[in-house]
């Protein structure tokens, strides 16, 4: 329980209170909150409710995840709740791209919110991409077909919420109920709380989805290929080669662009 006395003392420093500001705001005594601070004792779950509705945050990120790296612009409003989503960079202050793995995929809905899981992410730079947080997700089954194949990976840019989509683009939307889901979305009920979600591959209809549902949207900026690997080679440095290719070849096609202008 090591973390949750950290916790309390970086999130308490965090609103800018002392010791007993802190206490006299969730009434309890100075020398309670120094001994939780301290980890001479642990808060009972009443306490942790009333800590959990304070800073705005899940009961099990304050118990499980290490807050102690987190600013306050480093948290992420769901609902009327917070959570942790650092911003990852290289050792040249680059954005990097996380990739949820097939396997990790299975797990993205209950892991998202879980420093932990995100931190296990495998993760890959594109310095074409503009900067923003991005992460690469693997599509299932054949909905988008024929832009978007089974096992292809898809990069999208995170969005922090539904008024930022735009009609008839494509997102990786985490809902609560179906888990991930690839889909060009509609707008045209926004005003209703509804998006429309619908296939490129007609074979499927379109459906609603309430933006009660929606957990995460990330706008679809790039997507990978990998059909010519076979299941048991798609991993994230056969991914990473072929971003690396990609932006070889990106960065060819700009250099002849620049000198075909500079003629």
């Amino acid at each position: 329980m090591m973390k949750i006395s950290k916790n309390i003392k970086h999130l308490r420093m965090l609103k800018g209170l002392t010791q007993e500001q802190f206490a006299q705001a969730i009434e309890v005594t100075k020398s309670r909150i120094g001994s939780y601070e301290e980890g001479r004792s642990v808060p009972p779950i009443e306490t942790l409710i009333v800590l959990s509705e304070f800073f705005k945050i899940p009961i099990d990120a304050l118990v499980k995840n290490d807050l102690t790296l987190a600013q306050d612009d480093t948290f992420m409003d769901i609902g009327n709740q917070r959570i942790l989503f650092p911003i990852k960079v290289d050792a040249n202050n680059n954005d990097v791209i996380e990739v949820v793995t097939k396997e990790a995929s299975a797990g993205y809905l209950q892991g998202y919110t879980d420093t932990e899981y995100i931190a296990d992410l495998p993760i890959m730079s594109l310095n074409f991409l503009p900067t923003g947080k991005h992460r690469a997700f693997p599509i299932k089954g054949d909905s988008m077909h024929p832009w978007v194949k089974d096992g292809d990976v898809v990069v999208g840019e995170y969005l922090e919420g539904p008024h930022q989509v735009k009609n008839s683009y494509c997102y990786i939307i985490l809902t609560k109920n179906d888990g991930l889901v690839y889909k060009r979305v509609f707008t045209d009920r926004m005003e209703e709380g509804i998006l429309m979600l619908s296939s490129d591959n007609k074979m499927y209809e379109p459906y609603m989805l309430h933006l009660s549902e929606v957990l995460e949207i990330w706008q679809f900026k790039l997507n990978l290929c990998i059909g010519q690997y076979q299941e048991d080679e798609i991993n994230p440095a056969n991914i990473l080669n072929l971003m690396r290719s990609v932006g070889i070849e990106l960065k060819d096609l700009k250099h002849r662009v620049e000198k075909l202008e500079g003629n």
